[in-house]
């Protein structure tokens, strides 16, 4: 196992594999890409960061793992850009997770959100097309691309039909990866997780930061929705893990071309989880608001992560409310509320 702080862990999966290989991470700073990017430099893999911006509360500044990087500024929309990177520092695997991820910046301004996410992924493929040397590319794509299904849980055979902005961008991404890799034969694998919760989120308008806050300070946790809506929530390491299994068998032509759910079989209401978070802090006396505002929101998506048990020999590591004890801990002392 290796430690990668914030008492939380991320399983091995091939020891050695990524020691002095030379790896593109578009999204560097973000919650994900930022934990992902610190196991890989870990590991040995000598890393290659897309960042657009200079954001001094990301993981990757903060504990300072900019500076085990090569940093390179730019917008994932400039292949010219990612070219460079990809021939300069002779990149063998690319990880494409730069994306505008949140769902309310999305509907306010929908055609930045699908510059970023459908023209960067086209960008960033289309770049990796080109280069000689990439073996290995796992684009992130979400659950929210299935967008409504009436028959649940999400399998990888279920169509990709999002129909809100957020949604749309990365249907349209994880269709773009998967054609790059039929037509072109570009060794690409997509991943499709739930909601990504753990240390070191400090987006509080999201549910889980934005409740564990407002438990920790006695205060009642909002609910934007009516709290029915299901969810399936993975813990960030255990997200690491698959994309770390997934790059690791892209060699494999089983494994080239296709999408894969990353989740835990847990489906969640918005209400559930909130209990089980006041639980985890301790204030079982609270009483969430909960205000009804949230509009166009799907009530049901959850996913089936039997083709990535099955295929790449992943799972997640423990249960929602065991990794939320975790989560708990860290914003307990990242808020100074010990």
């Amino acid at each position: 196992m290796t430690d990668i702080g914030g008492g939380a862990e991320v399983g091995e999966t091939h020891a050695g594999f990524w020691r002095g290989r030379s790896v593109l991470v578009t999204g560097c700073s973000g919650f994900l890409g930022a934990r992902l990017t610190q196991v890989l430099v870990d590991r040995g893999a000598e890393v290659v960061g897309l960042v657009r911006d200079q954001v001094p509360w990301s993981p990757l500044h903060r504990e300072a793992i900019d500076s085990r990087i090569v940093v390179v500024r730019g917008e994932v929309q400039d292949q010219g850009t990612i070219e460079r990177v990809l021939n300069e520092y002779e990149v063998s695997c690319v990880f494409h997770l730069a994306a505008q991820a949140i769902v309310g910046v999305a509907n306010r301004n929908p055609v930045a959100t699908f510059e970023t996410n459908i023209q960067g992924t086209w960008s960033v493929l289309e770049a990796c097309r080109r280069s000689p040397l990439v073996a290995r590319v796992v684009v992130a794509s979400s659950d929210k691309a299935y967008g409504d299904h009436r028959t649940l849980p999400y399998t990888e055979e279920h169509a990709l039909a999002g129909r809100h902005p957020y949604d749309v961008s990365k249907s349209c991404a994880d269709l773009i990866a998967l054609t790059y890799a039929h037509t072109f034969g570009l060794p690409v694998g997509v991943t499709r997780c739930g909601n990504i919760f753990g240390p070191r989120d400090v987006n509080f308008s999201r549910v889980i930061p934005g409740t564990i806050r407002s438990a920790l300070r006695g205060e009642r946790p909002i609910i934007r929705s009516d709290g029915t809506p299901v969810r399936d929530y993975i813990f960030i390491d255990d997200v690491v893990s698959g994309y770390l299994h997934l790059a690791e068998r892209l060699d494999r032509d089983a494994i080239k071309g296709r999408a894969f759910n990353f989740g835990t079989g847990e489906q969640l209401s918005v209400l559930q989880l909130v209990e089980l978070i006041l639980n985890a802090t301790g204030r079982r006396d609270l009483r969430p608001l909960i205000l009804d505002e949230a509009k166009a929101e799907i009530a049901n998506q959850y996913l089936s992560y039997e083709a990535a048990r099955r295929d790449l020999e992943w799972s997640p590591e423990a249960t929602v409310a065991a990794r939320l004890d975790e989560t708990v801990a860290w914003y307990r002392c990242y808020l100074d509320l010990d």
